[in-house]
């Protein structure tokens, strides 16, 4: 498969990264003008940053495991394409 179908256009990526930065900052803002003690903002903001790191942790384990599929497919594929081109050379 090509690779470069599969990337994503620098305009979504863009839109992606700017995204992300707008809901950060608008939480951030929004957790900072909580009528909270400090504690309760700390502990607010400390349970927003796990999410996102977890978040992050879950979609790159199931990136790495599709692409460990994909990989062991495309051996299998080659090894039953050899064992194939085997088969018909013998034949011959």
């Amino acid at each position: 498969m090509n690779d470069s179908l599969m990337k994503h256009s620098p305009a979504w990526t863009t839109f992606s990264y700017a995204s992300f930065g707008l809901a950060a900052f608008m939480l951030a803002l929004g957790l900072y003008l909580m009528p909270l003690d400090l504690w309760g903002k700390g502990y607010l903001a400390m349970g927003i940053l796990m999410l996102v790191q977890t978040t992050v942790n879950v979609t790159k384990t199931l990136r790495d495991n599709q692409e460990a599929e994909k990989l062991l497919r495309r051996i299998d594929d080659a090894k039953t394409e050899k064992l194939l081109l085997g088969i018909k050379s013998d034949e011959a």
